[in-house]
């Protein structure tokens, strides 16, 4: 288990973000730590779950965010995954 501070933002929101993560955290539970600064305040809840695209490919909501290579600071954006469907 290590710390992962990643820049994310939510799409839709204009505000850039520095989330802390830890490199077990599943991308899910990383997809929740960026919409917890987001929605709700600046985009509102929807009944979807939050999926998590990095360098332009969805992850896996099931696998650690660290088995994808990630870096400090890397980017990674949030969206409301309406369809349930990894695009």
């Amino acid at each position: 288990m290590a710390p992962l501070p990643l820049s994310a933002v939510f799409e839709g929101d204009f505000v850039g973000l520095l989330v802390a993560v830890d490199d077990q955290d599943s991308v899910a539970v990383v997809g929740q730590k960026i919409a917890h600064h987001v929605v709700g305040r600046r985009i509102p809840a929807r009944a979807a779950p939050v999926g998590v695209r990095y360098d332009g490919r969805v992850l896996d909501p099931d696998r650690p965010i660290g088995e994808y290579g990630l870096g400090l600071l890397d980017h990674v954006e949030a969206f409301f995954d309406e369809q349930g469907v990894r695009r």
